[in-house]
């Protein structure tokens, strides 16, 4: 079946909107941006937007079969991480 998005430009989400197709609270989600542990996101004009893609792609990562399944990746919870802070430059993983 073709994709009847194909053709138009790639859908942003807000924040509230983000969260809701992650099944996350907007507060959760803002965590995982400021500690840079979250998706991939936008800033337009001041606005925060998430692409669809990068929604997807971000909780792919946690994907597995089992629970002995190391995954092809890890979603860290939403909190500071000190691997990231030192690799961000010491910013507690702002981006």
């Amino acid at each position: 079946m073709p994709d009847p998005l194909a053709g138009f430009p790639p859908r942003y989400l807000r924040t509230p909107e983000a969260a809701r197709f992650l099944s996350l609270s907007g507060r959760t989600l803002e965590k995982h941006r400021t500690y840079g542990t979250g998706p991939a996101y936008r800033k337009i004009g001041g606005r925060v937007v998430y692409a669809l893609d990068d929604l997807q792609a971000w909780a792919a990562r946690g994907a597995k079969t089992s629970t002995r399944d190391p995954g092809q990746g890890t979603v860290l919870p939403a909190k500071r991480h000190p691997a990231l802070a030192s690799a961000n430059g010491g910013a507690g993983g702002v981006r």
